[in-house]
């Protein structure tokens, strides 16, 4: 296990992260504890994947039936947010070594050992597959060696590679060159055949300390498995390795079942059942002396292992916050544009704080924080104050509450893209803004003591002022080219794609909220409403903040954005926001 790193999250979901097991061309496995104590294996998928819906309706699918395989010769999954804006699953961690570590550190195993494994790999096969699920990447290193037998991992992830972008990116492949099945590599249909191929040259692999097909290169590899025969040589006898041959068949329809492995190798019917208990003998004593060893010595040091004290608690989510990736209410402040994936982390992210200590998770509360004073109300109808009030103080820094979320999607230090969202309640902000509108309602021409009383009676928008959209003289309004809802792509600074954008433009005039804007990626989505600046026939220049309830993923400050109106009929967005990689998009007006 390697510690977390400068681009690791320290939470995910619930769990608290306590180091990396590992990384793939699909995500990232990381050490973690529940609140409970227990300890766990997090695996959160990388950002390309994240980003299509195909892979993520697979991945939901996935994780639905990967919580019904259970069983005793499978990691259980415990945990799992499809719908997170960095898709992860928590499993059932298992301190034992895989099978590519324990053959690298202690050589082969024996001919008994091999059976066992084999025996115990089937009946999980046979689990997963009875619920239609396939695993489609059996290999050494997703095998895990613990006293009571092996463990199969990872199908839940592996299965859900199947949607378009997983296959095609460039450098992954759904499986592992030398133990996928020739049908797999061929892009043919996939079937639990394909898994006992697999299985195959797992057997071969443990009981000889290599796979059964080699070459120079991937590309090599695959042309082999496809159209050579594995080399066995001498390694493997009688029953075993007639079993090994069955399952490297060419021919899917050729390969045993799995019950029938089970029913081989150990004379039991495949019923999925635990050591010992009815469907599998007893497995006491089936490792190595070494590997026993190995095995209790990391079951002890997991007992002593626990996050540094005082860590800083990023991530994925809070403990306090399990419905993390899904939308939750912002009731102040909320942010108004999406955060792009390959944004560095804000200011507000990172910075250190006045104590020179770096910004810390706060788990939502349900009430007002007693620190923070509670907005005034507004007096009713008719108790306006008979004196006006005292000029206001000099305006002191606006205390603040911070929420900041702070996750790295994508691995690798030149890849490294963040997602990060701060929630900022200027709680001094809002007391002045109070202060002053009674202040100045006090003093405007007419409003003394006693007309004022009338005037406060009276419901807003009665005829005190003009309502929202009115023509005001010497006012620049809306021109009715601009009127409509827009939809375009949003792209950043570095031209990558961040969204949709769908803007609803309103007749008014300056200083009136004419347009309200929605933001789109995945699952995430930012509502914000933006106030007229200024108008010429050609451009609109307004002030956009949030609107409403916003979920995680967007970004936390007021920018300035511009409307164009192009030659052919097309309307051009422009925003000043930093935090949100300056985005643009050209947009088309719907509905005609």
């Amino acid at each position: 296990m390697e510690p977390l790193g400068a681009d690791d999250p320290r939470v995910i979901g619930t769990y608290r992260l306590l180091g990396r097991l590992g990384a793939g061309g699909m995500g990232r496995v990381y050490l973690g504890r529940s609140a409970g104590g227990r300890t766990v294996a997090v695996k959160s998928v990388h950002a390309q994947f994240a980003a299509d819906d195909q892979f993520r309706a697979r991945f939901r699918r996935e994780v639905e039936s990967a919580r019904r395989v259970g069983g005793a010769w499978t990691a259980p999954v415990l945990d799992a947010d499809p719908d997170a804006p960095v898709p992860w699953v928590a499993t059932g961690y298992v301190a034992g070594p895989s099978l590519t570590r324990a053959v690298e550190d202690f050589g082969p195993l024996d001919g008994p050992a091999v059976r066992t494994l084999g025996a115990g790999l089937a009946r999980a096969l046979a689990a997963v597959h009875t619920h239609g699920l396939v695993h489609r990447d059996v290999k050494p290193s997703n095998v895990l060696l613990t006293l009571d037998g092996p463990l199969l991992i990872d199908f839940g992830i592996a299965r859900a590679t199947d949607g378009g972008a997983a296959l095609t990116a460039t450098g992954v492949s759904v499986g592992s060159p030398g133990y996928m099945a020739p049908e797999q590599i061929l892009g043919q249909e996939v079937t639990g055949a394909c898994d006992v191929f697999s299985l195959g040259a797992v057997l071969f692999y443990a009981a000889t300390g290599a796979g059964p097909f080699t070459g120079d290169s991937s590309a090599a590899l695959l042309y082999k498995v496809v159209h050579g025969y594995p080399d066995l040589g001498t390694a493997l006898t009688g029953e075993l390795r007639e079993i090994t041959t069955a399952c490297l068949a060419k021919r899917p329809e050729n390969r045993p079942a799995p019950e029938e492995i089970v029913r081989r190798l150990d004379g039991t019917a495949a019923t999925g059942g635990a050591p010992g208990a009815d469907g599998g003998p007893e497995r006491a004593g089936w490792l190595p002396a070494p590997l026993v060893e190995r095995v209790s010595r990391q079951a002890v040091e997991l007992l002593n292992l626990d996050a540094r004290a005082g860590e800083e608690a990023e991530g994925f989510g809070g403990p306090a916050d399990p419905a993390y990736g899904r939308e939750a209410a912002a009731p102040y402040g909320a942010p108004s544009g999406l955060v792009p994936f390959d944004a560095p982390a804000g200011p507000d992210a990172s910075a250190p704080t006045a104590s020179g200590q770096q910004p810390t998770y706060i788990p939502p509360q349900p009430h007002p924080h007693p620190a923070y004073p509670s907005p005034p109300s507004w007096p009713a109808a008719g108790s306006v104050p008979t004196q006006p009030p005292n000029p206001p103080e000099p305006a002191a820094p606006p205390k603040e509450r911070r929420l900041t979320l702070r996750g790295a999607l994508g691995g690798g230090t030149s890849g490294r893209r963040r997602m990060s969202c701060t929630l900022v309640l200027s709680v001094a902000g809002a007391l002045a803004a109070a202060t002053t509108a009674a202040f100045v309602f006090q003093l405007l021409p007419g409003q003394g003591e006693d007309n004022g009383r009338d005037a406060a009676a009276k419901p807003p928008g009665s005829g005190q002022t003009p309502s929202p959209g009115a023509s005001r003289p010497g006012e620049p309004a809306v021109p009715k080219s601009f009127l409509g809802t827009w939809t375009g792509t949003v792209v950043t600074r570095h031209n990558i794609p961040n969204g949709t954008i769908t803007s609803t433009i309103a007749p008014g005039t300056k200083g009136d909220y004419v347009v309200h804007t929605s933001y789109d990626f995945l699952i995430a989505r930012c509502a914000a409403k933006a106030k007229l600046v200024s108008a010429t026939a050609t451009t609109l220049t307004l002030r956009e903040r949030t609107d409403g309830k916003a979920g995680p993923g967007c970004t936390g400050a007021e920018a300035a954005v511009t409307y164009t109106l192009g030659k052919d009929g097309t309307l051009s967005f422009a925003s000043d926001d930093e935090a949100g990689g300056r985005p643009r998009a050209t947009m088309k007006k719907t509905g005609g």
